[in-house]
C-alpha cells in the first residue's frame, strides 16, 4: 500500500483509505473500522505522503520517520503510543534526533506511532 492513498481527514478520527472518486466528493475507507464514508472538497484531506515532522533544521518526510522506526525496531511492535508523555518524547528523540520540540507535540507522536 502508498501511503499517498493514506489519508488524514480534519474533523475525522483514524487514518482513512482512498478507494475512489465520486461526482464531488471521494470514497475513503476508515483503516480500523472499514467503513466507508464521502469526503467532500470542504474537508481538509491531507496524504501521509505530504506530511512532515519539524526538525531544527529541514522537515524529515513522515515517510523517512517510518522507515527509521522500522529499523530501530526491527520488525518489532515500536513502544505503546499510551506510554506517559516523557518515554513517548524520549524514544521520538532516538528516532528523530533534533526534533523541534516546540512544533511537535505528545499527541502528533501519538499519532505517528499508532
Amino acid at each position: 500500500m502508498d501511503l499517498k492513498d493514506i489519508l488524514a481527514i480534519s474533523g475525522y478520527p483514524g487514518l482513512f483509505k482512498f478507494i475512489s472518486q465520486g461526482r464531488n466528493a471521494i470514497i475513503v475507507e476508515n483503516l480500523e473500522t472499514r467503513k466507508r464514508m464521502s469526503a467532500f472538497g470542504s474537508d481538509r484531506i491531507s496524504s501521509l505522503e505530504d506530511m512532515s515532522v519539524y526538525t531544527n533544521e529541514e522537515d524529515l518526510p513522515l515517510v523517512d520517520v517510518f522507515k527509521k522506526i522500522f529499523e530501530k525496531e526491527q520488525n518489532k511492535p515500536a513502544i505503546d503510543p499510551k506510554s506517559p508523555p516523557e518515554e513517548l518524547k524520549n524514544y521520538f528523540s532516538e528516532i528523530v534526533p533534533g526534533y523541534d520540540n516546540d512544533r511537535v507535540y505528545t499527541s502528533d507522536i501519538k499519532k505517528i506511532l499508532t
